[in-house]
């Protein structure tokens, strides 16, 4: 997606800068912040397409930034850290990130990353997901309602709040009840592409998930696991 509008938040001026020239060099138009303050501003502002976030900011941190930011707008995000750790990468994809980089990294990498980004269908906001979204249909169960063209989700006639992934990843499985997936099967369907060696991101999503929908997260009904294998969505059709 050549023009497209990135926002780079980052409080080390030099690698903002060196981020900055390479995106601008590559035909991207970009705004900065060096704050999570700033950058939420700036993310009502310009309306980004994508975020180039750090985690570690001054203020508000970059996951928070993250998490607010997908409450509000639908965005590509991706993060940058100093640290490696599998369980970083998890909770920043939990909070709504697309990928994940670690420093130090290659500037090339990151505009390479951004392309690929850049080249997915969003779920919502393009009219390629939009005609995804009018082709897919309501799906009722016994006291749980998924509605594809609003993004809502009824459970017991109360409203529940999911994020874009947690809606996806429920729909995913409720659009055939009984069947197990794999965990690759849910990261190919719900985030486009296989997080190698960090498919816990499910497993996250999932515990996200139960907590919302299930009055006993740890023994739940409706979403099943089927131990070395993968889960299984369980609800009978409303009739």
């Amino acid at each position: 997606m050549r023009n497209a509008t990135i926002l780079v938040v980052e409080d080390d001026r030099p690698i903002l800068n060196l981020i900055v020239s390479y995106l601008e060099n590559d035909g991207y138009t970009v705004y900065t912040a060096i704050d999570g303050e700033s950058a939420l501003k700036q993310v009502r502002s310009v309306r980004p397409d994508l975020i180039v976030l750090d985690v570690m900011l001054p203020g508000v941190d970059g996951l928070e930034v993250c998490r607010r930011v997908q409450q509000e707008i639908d965005v590509y995000v991706l993060m940058l850290t100093a640290r490696a750790e599998e369980v970083d990468k998890v909770v920043g994809l939990s909070v709504g990130a697309d990928d994940y980089l670690t420093k130090p990294f290659s500037p090339r990498e990151l505009v390479a990353r951004v392309k690929a980004i850049l080249r997915r269908n969003r779920v919502r906001g393009t009219p390629d997901s939009a005609t995804r979204n009018n082709e897919r249909q309501p799906l009722h169960f016994d006291g749980l309602a998924i509605n594809p063209e609003t993004h809502e989700v009824w459970h017991n006639d109360a409203l529940i709040d999911l994020t874009l992934r947690e809606f996806e990843l429920l729909y995913a499985l409720a659009e055939q009840p009984g069947r197990v997936f794999s965990r690759d099967q849910l990261l190919e369907r719900v985030w486009g592409y296989d997080f190698a060696g960090i498919d816990r991101v499910v497993d996250v999503h999932i515990g996200l998930l139960r907590r919302k929908l299930e009055d006993d997260p740890a023994n739940s009904a409706l979403i099943q696991t089927i131990r070395g294998v993968g889960y299984k969505f369980v609800a009978h059709r409303a009739g």
